[in-house]
């Protein structure tokens, strides 16, 4: 087997852990959702319930999704205690889902044309948009659903199920993909296998909606069951449309020659029905579970058009994966910065930032910015600012960056006993002294 998907996905992974390790360095990350999830994963280290105090005080983690999968960071994170360890963790997922959409093109397109194929997904907008926006689960699901989607190109049905019905415990909204490659297969003539996982699917995405994470819950609900509507409802922004252009394009619309594609509505119609625009746009990581399955449509479809006795998609078909190589190549995306040598500096600023959160001991209670809070959460307990501090429950530390939204909490801190103990440009760090007894 050619060993050109590895040295690529061994490439991609490289790039992406220095672009998202350096912009921790630089301070371009967040609490949300960095810092939250090296809480719960924390927590887990130290055989506790995923307590993300950034979500609220003693917020269980599994009220808000349920992802027991990142239990498999634990491991790493016990060897390395640091939010890089998950940023390199993600990179590496991420990087490990072009074997099978690289190898996958190779054996359908030629070397040459699989490769191109394979770089343009590494490079692909999905991708770099999950590697830029800190960690998050769904990085586990991404080589999960590569795998699967893989292994039904080849008609490996059996196969295909066994590495689909993990998704399920990346995340809830996992179980529309894992209908989707149900139906799928029940489609393809596998009807009890098809049936089966389909079932699973449902079964276990309304159990896990409707009474797992409810039950972790502090209102005991699903928190994000009131941002779903009907569809006619709602108003159908070009963002909707922009997103469906965004995703074709950089296959130049040859996966649509695949019924793999359709593995994609399910998930992508989920996202369109809510009421929040966030879900809606190219921005953040919602796209990355979808970059495999239009890929390896991609691929597929090219292999029809290879099949074909016509020269023209014969022509076609062996251009479009270098084309689609060109445009991933040209589109200004994040991962471009790190061949800048100026994106590599730390700014002094940042320097001095660090340098006064380290007065701030071990172990402390802080209610941080969201900037700084990741800058925290290894070593400290972090709330988010402008949650906290309460009446009735006041960190003894406090850090803000001084940004316009933050303004009216910091003009009560002084009411609320808390006084200036460091600040430098960027960076202001307050103290409420402890009750003399």
């Amino acid at each position: 087997m050619s060993s050109s998907p590895r040295l690529l996905a061994g490439l991609l992974f490289a790039a992406y852990s220095a672009l998202s390790v350096n912009r921790h360095r630089q301070m371009r990350s967040t609490g949300y959702d960095l810092g939250i999830f090296e809480q719960a994963v924390r927590s887990y280290a130290h055989l506790r319930p995923p307590i993300a105090d950034l979500k609220g005080p003693g917020f269980n983690l599994l009220g808000d999704h349920f992802h027991p999968v990142i239990i498999l960071a634990v491991p790493f994170y016990r060897i390395f205690p640091s939010p890089v360890t998950l940023l390199v963790l993600q990179a590496a997922l991420l990087a490990l889902s072009a074997v099978p959409v690289t190898r996958l093109a190779i054996e359908f397109c030629g070397h040459r044309a699989g490769v191109c194929l394979g770089l343009a997904y590494g490079l692909s907008w999905g991708i770099q948009q999950a590697v830029v926006f800190d960690f998050h689960e769904i990085a586990f699901a991404v080589p999960l659903l590569a795998r699967s989607v893989e292994l039904l190109a080849r008609r490996s049905w059996r196969a295909a199920a066994g590495w689909a019905l993990p998704l399920l415990l990346v995340k809830e909204d996992q179980a529309f993909i894992v209908a989707a490659i149900g139906a799928y297969i029940f489609w393809r003539g596998r009807r009890g296998l098809g049936a089966l996982v389909a079932a699973v699917a449902v079964e276990v995405g309304a159990l896990v909606v409707v009474i797992i994470i409810p039950a972790f819950n502090p209102h005991h609900s699903y928190p994000y069951g009131k941002t779903a509507g009907p569809i006619s409802s709602l108003p159908v922004p070009v963002t909707k449309e922009e997103t469906m252009l965004a995703l074709l394009a950089p296959t130049l619309f040859f996966a649509l020659r695949s019924p793999l594609v359709l593995l994609a509505a399910p998930s992508l119609l989920a996202r369109f029905w809510t009421s929040s625009p966030n879900l809606w746009g190219t921005r953040f990581h919602y796209s990355a579970v979808l970059m495999p399955i239009l890929f390896i449509a991609f691929a597929d479809g090219l292999a029809r058009m290879r099949a074909s006795d016509r020269v023209v998609l014969l022509r076609a078909a062996r251009v479009a994966p270098i084309l689609a190589l060109l445009i991933a190549v040209c589109v200004p995306q994040p991962l471009w910065s790190v061949l800048s040598p100026a994106s590599w500096r730390v700014p002094e600023q940042v320097r001095t930032a660090e340098a006064l959160l380290r007065t701030i001991p071990d172990g402390a209670d802080v209610a941080a910015a969201n900037r700084i809070a990741p800058q925290l959460t290894g070593r400290c307990r972090v709330f988010r600012f402008l949650s906290e501090p309460t009446p009735w429950f006041r960190p003894e530390w406090v850090v803000t960056t001084g940004a316009p939204y933050e303004q009216s909490m910091i003009a009560d801190l002084p009411s609320l006993g808390y006084r200036v103990v460091a600040q430098a440009t960027g960076i202001t760090i307050y103290r409420r002294p402890r009750a003399a007894g």
